[in-house]
């Protein structure tokens, strides 16, 4: 593996495991209003989008374009078009304008894998990692 994608590995892990609200006090993200079916739904779909970084990450680690793939797709389109109708409008504006984009990376992410090489591969998928910590620094679902 080269040197290149150690050193994006372990950035996103690094980066990743930072807070990214500080304390509930001086907490400032928006909280969205979900009911709980809602929330259920939502939080799913991060745990999902999660999975599927952590997949990526070690298909980069073992250089499976296979793994890469299949990950990145489990949280592309299709996971945006079953997420529910009611979810939907009750997200803010600005919550679609990171979300929508991100599915869309996802998606991208499995087509640069199949020829893109693996340092670019990586560098994407920090900028993917970018936007999951932008959402989750202006929003929450309590």
């Amino acid at each position: 593996m080269s040197y290149t994608i150690k050193s994006t590995l372990l950035a996103l892990c690094v980066f990743s495991s930072f807070s990214v609200a500080g304390d509930e006090k001086h907490d400032t993200r928006v909280t969205l209003d979900l009911n709980p079916a809602e929330k259920a739904a939502l939080k799913k779909e991060m745990r999902q989008m999660l999975a599927s970084i952590q997949g990526i990450m070690t298909g980069l680690g073992i250089e499976d374009r296979e793994l890469i793939i299949r990950s990145a797709r489990q949280s592309g389109n299709q996971m945006a078009r079953a997420t529910p109708e009611s979810l939907t409008k009750k997200l803010p504006p600005a919550f679609k304008q990171i979300g929508g984009p991100t599915h869309m990376m996802f998606e991208e992410l499995a087509i640069r894998a199949e020829t893109d090489d693996m340092d670019m591969l990586a560098s994407f998928t920090a900028g993917l990692m970018k936007q999951c910590l932008t959402c989750h620094s202006m929003f929450k679902a309590d």
